[in-house]
């Protein structure tokens, strides 16, 4: 079993919500959900407490999947700085005729997460994202945009329309054999993915706005 089962399984049996866990260890919903369907990782710290929170015994039960999307756990002494992009200079990574040299922001904000390929953080931008319950990502929110990432159906992806030179962030969905960048907000619609929209990067961790 991997660690997001296991976690799921012990704080079910316990019957804590996401939201109690989260307050109980000091984060957000959307990463303890990200981090239970092993689409993100956690920090050594964070995950010592979530561990110690729900009386987990690490031991055999734990296996790791090969081709799993779980991060492994970078030393705490180990972390990578990455630029804070505009929504324009975010959608210049995906178009091959408009170069763009990473690191050229003057922001730059610090994670342990080592990535794949290229990443860069992109500061949300509107409401379309922002959900009536459950995962949601705030306007102002910090996200972790991994451009080394095959995007999958179900994760969190940022998309370059061509008729458009900003980045979308959006969960990449499929219906009736379809591809759509779907909102977490219901009052937008569904974006249909077609020769006219280019998949730029995998969403692998957010940071919410202090208020």
């Amino acid at each position: 079993m991997d660690i997001g089962s296991l976690i799921r399984k012990a704080r079910k049996a316990k019957s804590w919500t996401l939201e109690e866990l989260a307050h109980r260890v000091g984060t957000d919903t959307g990463n303890l959900s990200r981090l239970e369907r092993g689409q993100q990782g956690a920090r050594q710290e964070l995950l010592a407490k979530i561990i110690r929170e729900l009386g987990i015994s690490i031991g055999s039960e734990i296996s790791q999947p090969e081709n799993g999307n779980v991060r492994p756990v970078a030393p705490p002494d180990r972390s990578y700085r990455y630029p804070v992009l505009s929504l324009v200079s975010a959608g210049l990574w995906g178009d091959a005729l408009q170069a763009y040299e990473p690191g050229a922001e003057d922001e730059h904000v610090i994670s342990d997460y080592m990535g794949k390929g290229p990443c860069f953080w992109l500061r949300v931008n509107g409401d379309s994202m922002t959900a009536p319950y459950g995962e949601s990502f705030p306007e102002g929110s910090l996200i972790l945009v991994d451009t080394g990432i095959e995007p999958r159906p179900g994760l969190l992806v940022i998309a370059k329309l061509l008729a458009d030179d900003k980045a979308n962030f959006k969960q990449l969905v499929r219906d009736g054999g379809r591809s759509y960048l779907k909102p977490l907000n219901p009052a937008y619609p569904l974006i249909e993915i077609d020769e006219h929209c280019r998949l730029i990067g995998v969403v692998v961790e957010t940071r919410r706005k202090l208020i």
